[in-house]
């Protein structure tokens, strides 16, 4: 909760940030009042705006952190994956700094990405501070990130289940209640920073009738093509700027000169422009302005994010989709299917959030959240699914994994609990091993493994019991190279301080008990007679069990049944 405490009064210093630098950099006045850039005067100097800010940006990249740039989110699933979910420290400092930069002097991001990034950070250091697991860490820094979006949007749920899809890929109590607190958190702050409005409230909707709901998932289909698009042409732009002979600190500064131009022509394309999807999802805006404000958008962004300047991916991707919603909508009424345009707008975003990020049920609540109007949730939930669907098959990776994957980190794609949580020890264990008598010296068993002999070729390890048939010890192939002579017992030689598995007992506990102790075999014993062997717990069965859990078989159905006792009649 602390953490959510920060994290929100760290968004809430972002966006105060971002208000004063547009004021100073737009109009010239000390003033954290929130404006938009559209207004300004400047004439054609308003070109020179996003450069001078993106070559501040440039120097802060060089000499402060690299990792600045880019969008938030796929740098922070990459420190979970491939660095054990450290963050630098200075991240912290340097990202919220760097974005407000950005985004005041006209740069065309959110601040959401940002601040998910920097409540990571936040996360991930407290996780470096304590004594924590990578798990723990993990855990801490999903919950920054979470608490950073509920303080931007106040979407909680939704932020508890990007969290969950995009950072964790696991949906359990030791992850999903702290995310949860911290967003709960989060939301009751936000409400005194920032006030319980809908961030892009809309007029009351009507119950959509079935014919308009169906329509939604042709609208998603198209959408979902576009956001793959969109995510394919991010990195095709990237590597544009890759191919340049300069070193890359200017590259923000190249791209900054194409946002300025745009904004010339199309000054809603400069900032935030939350206030743009607040409109489009009101349909306030003529048709004209839509398409004009959706292309321009989309290629002031585009240059702007491949150039590796700071900002976030949300906004634009929200901005881009309610315009090609509305414009679907426009198109649908042409031919005589009246359709809401604000309806279309607000399954537009969340249908290009669901394509190109791959979160589908937090591009659903989040539309849901932010606009505050459950008559809308049908179509939210049709559009982003048939977004999801198509993007999904048209393009492998996501705009979130794309980085990811070039450089060989394989991304998770779906979340599921650890399947040796599942399993029990009895599942997996083999019942093909051997004992031996304890009273056998190591020169005889040395004689048995080298001649081949079948009763004890097969393993490394052999369970020893004693006149009795009770288990008394274990010897491995190990121990019979250490010991210095040969005329010692077995039992002698191997291991009597025996640590033993359970057949009930869940697999987890078997394995963290043989990291614990650095041995590779466990004998499994009846639970009611602890010196009673009923199994073998080796490496080769621990490392079959994934695939164990997650082996599907068709079951036999009744026309299966039917047709095999035909053929036995």
């Amino acid at each position: 909760m602390l953490l959510a405490g920060g994290i929100t009064m760290v968004a809430w210093g972002l966006v105060q940030l971002i208000s004063l630098i547009t004021n100073l950099a737009f109009y010239q006045r000390w003033s954290f009042h929130e404006v938009s850039p559209a207004n300004h005067g400047l004439g054609l100097l308003v070109v020179m705006v996003p450069v001078i800010g993106a070559v501040i940006i440039g120097f802060m990249a060089r000499y402060g952190s690299k990792a600045i740039r880019g969008h938030g989110i796929p740098e922070a699933m990459e420190q979970i994956l491939t660095n054990r979910s450290r963050i630098p420290a200075r991240i912290t400092v340097l990202k919220p700094l760097s974005a407000a930069i950005s985004i005041g002097t006209g740069g065309p991001f959110g601040a959401e990405g940002p601040i998910i990034a920097t409540g990571g950070a936040l996360g991930s250091l407290v996780g470096q501070i304590f004594s924590v697991t990578v798990t723990e860490r993990k855990t801490l820094l999903a919950a920054g990130a979470a608490a950073g979006m509920t303080a931007i949007f106040g979407s909680p749920v939704s932020a508890v289940l990007l969290a969950i899809e995009l950072l964790l890929f696991e949906f359990s109590a030791r992850s999903i209640i702290p995310v949860a607190l911290a967003c709960a958190t989060a939301s009751a702050l936000r409400l005194q920073c920032f006030g319980p409005e809908a961030i892009f409230a809309m007029p009351e909707m009507p119950v959509l009738t079935t014919g308009q709901l169906l329509f939604f998932v042709p609208l998603g289909a198209i959408v979902g093509v576009a956001a793959a698009g969109v995510s394919r042409t991010v990195y095709w732009v990237e590597d544009q700027f890759e191919k340049l002979p300069i070193h890359w600190m200017w590259w923000p500064a190249i791209g900054a000169v194409a946002v300025g131009g745009i904004g010339y022509l199309a000054p809603r394309t400069l900032g935030v422009g939350y206030n743009n999807i607040q409109d489009l999802v009101s349909a306030a805006l003529p048709l004209s302005v839509v398409a004009w404000l959706c292309g321009m958008k989309l290629i002031s962004w585009l240059i702007a994010l491949g150039s590796g300047t700071s900002g976030g991916t949300l906004a634009p991707l929200l901005t881009i989709g309610a315009g090609l919603g509305s414009l679907l909508a426009y198109a649908a009424g042409s031919i005589g299917v009246e359709i809401p345009a604000g309806v279309a707008a607000a399954v537009g975003m969340a249908a290009m959030f669901a394509g190109a990020s791959r979160a589908l049920l937090a591009s659903v609540v989040f539309a849901f959240e932010t606009t505050q109007q459950p008559q809308v949730l049908p179509a939210l939930l049709a559009g982003a699914t048939a977004a999801y669907l198509v993007a999904h098959l048209v393009s492998r990776h996501s705009i979130m994994t794309e980085k990811i994957t070039r450089r060989g980190f394989a991304v998770p794609h779906s979340y599921m609990p650890d399947p040796l949580q599942n399993l029990r020890v009895g599942d997996v264990m083999s019942d093909d091993f051997h004992t031996l008598s304890d009273r056998l010296s190591v020169a005889e068993l040395s004689s048995l493994i080298g001649s081949h002999d079948p009763l004890v070729s097969r393993r490394q390890a052999y369970l020893l019991l004693n006149e009795q048939g009770r288990l008394s010890g274990i010897v491995t192939r190990g121990d019979l190279v250490r010991c210095g002579n040969p005329s010692l017992t077995v039992l002698e030689a191997g291991g009597q301080n025996l640590r033993v598995a359970q057949a009930a007992e869940p697999l987890q506990h078997a394995l963290t008990r043989m990291l614990q102790h650095n041995i590779g075999r466990l004998p499994v014993v009846d639970a009611n007679e602890p010196d009673r062997v009923v199994g073998y717990l080796g490496r080769a069965e621990i490392l079959a069990a994934p695939a164990l859990a997650e082996a599907e078989v068709n079951e036999a159905g009744w026309i299966e049944q039917w047709s095999a006792r035909r053929k036995a009649v």
